[in-house]
């Protein structure tokens, strides 16, 4: 059985998001797939597929983690520049 899961994560930094998480894309796990793509300018789609359960909890823990950590530091950025 396949579990499945999509995050779309609007932002207006979407596409620098989008930069700083794809590069970990090229991790693979044989148990889990993952596609991280742009839609439209301001969402970032994560869309996880895994094997089993437990796959698909550590899958959806990482990337959605990367995401968070991409989009916080947009916004220490931002407030840097002010």
């Amino acid at each position: 059985m396949t579990h499945s899961a999509v995050f779309r994560c609007i932002t207006p930094h979407a596409a620098a998001i989008h930069r700083a998480v794809i590069l970990e894309n090229e991790e693979i796990n044989p148990r889990s797939r993952i596609t991280v793509r742009l839609e439209g300018d301001t969402t970032v789609v994560l869309e996880v597929e895994a094997d089993d359960i437990a796959a698909l909890r550590a899958a959806l823990n990482m990337w959605l983690r990367l995401i968070s950590v991409a989009a916080e530091m947009q916004e220490v950025a931002g407030k840097a520049e002010e």
